[in-house]
């Protein structure tokens, strides 16, 4: 979806709601509850005493993967305010989605067998300790940059940089997972049940990558257009004709993690066809 379709403060809620349903489960963490009725993004926003801009630049990062706010807009964000939304996410993923996916996943392996059961549940407890483990780890950092906002200090760069590039691991984990419940775990008795746990994997992955990406747009200095070195790998393999499936297999990473990465890249560089990155990949190296 190009820009021009981005969602703005005159258009009814529930009309940006019925665009994007994830975005639903967005709501609580600004606060704001159901039952708008035909009121505007901007009067609903006004009634829960949530910032329209902020909001709508997050609702428009969760749905429209193209959609960049440029350094005038970022400029014009609180940052104390994308703060307290990572950490309202945060509650989310620890609080509300992984115990449901739990109990799903509990139920699930138990039809599968005792060995089979054991294996899911443990492999389901080591991702939930390391997304808990990965959050206090966040929870410090956004600590450390409440306290700089505060004192009027900028935000460091190595800080919030540090903890966006260690997203990968956790939404790895989650799409193994996801292949591993919908490929070998039969599915006879608990077919729907399967499925929506499938479904909450899903989201839940493309939920993290757009927290991601908020970290890394809102937090992260504006003028900074530099590729990790990781993307700087992906480049090179895009610029050598590999696909998604090739990069992933060469670099031991997920194919999500890739497309990820492509997409930082293209944000970054402004270039989006691999005949452009390749040319932009040889330049770079001369």
């Amino acid at each position: 979806m190009g820009k021009r379709t981005i969602f703005t403060g005159r258009m009814k809620m529930a009309d940006m709601i019925a665009s994007n349903y994830d975005l639903i489960l967005m709501l609580p963490r600004f606060g704001i509850h159901l039952g708008f009725g035909e009121k505007t993004i901007k009067e609903v926003c006004r009634e829960f005493g949530v910032d329209d801009f902020f909001f709508l630049t997050v609702c428009n990062i969760y749905t429209f993967d193209d959609f960049r706010p440029d350094e005038e807009e970022i400029a014009k964000i609180d940052n104390r305010l994308v703060v307290e939304h990572l950490q309202a996410s945060h509650r989310y993923y620890t609080q509300e989605r992984l115990p449901h996916m739990q109990r799903h996943l509990d139920h699930i392996a138990d039809s599968a067998g005792e060995q089979s059961a054991a294996i899911l549940k443990k492999y389901f407890a080591d991702y939930c300790r390391e997304v808990r483990d990965h959050v206090r780890r966040e929870e410090r950092n956004l600590a450390n940059m409440l306290e700089a906002l505060r004192d009027g200090e900028p935000l460091s760069k190595g800080v919030s940089d540090h903890y966006v590039k260690s997203h990968d691991s956790i939404k790895d984990k989650l799409s193994d997972l996801t292949q591993i419940i919908y490929k070998y775990i039969p599915g006879e008795r608990l077919n729907e049940e399967m499925m929506e746990l499938v479904f909450d994997i899903m989201q839940l992955s493309r939920d993290l990558e757009k927290h991601a990406e908020i970290e890394e747009m809102l937090l992260l200095p504006p003028e900074d257009h530099s590729l990790s070195d990781r993307e700087q790998e992906v480049l090179d393999l895009v610029a050598q004709g590999l696909s998604s499936k090739e990069i992933a297999a060469r670099l031991n990473i997920a194919v999500n993690t890739v497309n990820t990465h492509r997409k930082s890249i293209t944000r970054k560089t402004g270039i989006k066809s691999v005949a452009g990155l390749a040319v932009y990949a040889m330049l770079k190296k001369n």
